[in-house]
């Protein structure tokens, strides 16, 4: 299902790049969470965004969470996965191979925007370890804010400083 919503993303960003009132050259991605993941996504995949500002994306590195044993309410299913298909784990290797093939961390080499990243650093949805290995990736110019004390909620000033960002494409 991901791999369809993460091509959906880009196909998306070419039509509207497509449209005749819209500068492609002006173009950026942004999201949350989920929507951070598909900003990344989104990012890969369609080379001509220019800025990204994804804020604590979701979908990265799916057996490092599964080895923090942070696999809670995001992770649900596979858990559920496991206990209802396999509850000893026999194809533990081969879930985690395919999965890799929707990991965020795997796109982000790909990605030629500018990047402002957004983090909570007691994020325990999306753990801040999950998305370095995704960050950590990405070879375009980028930057992250920090911010220690919040969780996967809302980040003060990350709206203002995402937007001031964006207004760097006109």
């Amino acid at each position: 299902m991901f791999r369809q919503v993460f091509l959906d993303t880009a196909e998306l960003a070419k039509i509207v790049m497509a449209m005749p009132d819209v500068d492609p050259k002006k173009v950026g991605a942004t999201g949350g969470s989920q929507g951070g993941a598909l900003t990344v996504a989104c990012a890969a995949l369609e080379p001509r965004i220019r800025k990204a500002a994804p804020m604590y994306p979701f979908l990265s590195d799916y057996k490092r969470v599964w080895s923090m044993d942070q696999g809670g309410q995001a992770y649900l299913e596979l858990r559920e996965y496991f206990r209802f298909f396999d509850p000893n784990h026999k194809k533990e290797d081969q879930v985690f191979e395919k999965l890799g093939y929707i990991d965020i961390q795997n796109l982000a080499p790909r990605i030629k925007a500018d990047v402002l990243w957004a983090i909570g650093l007691m994020d325990v949805t999306c753990p801040p370890s999950s998305q370095f290995a995704a960050y950590n990736k990405i070879v375009s110019k980028k930057s992250m804010v920090f911010y220690p004390d919040y969780d996967h909620e809302v980040l003060p000033g990350f709206s203002d400083k995402a937007f001031q960002f964006m207004m760097e494409l006109k």
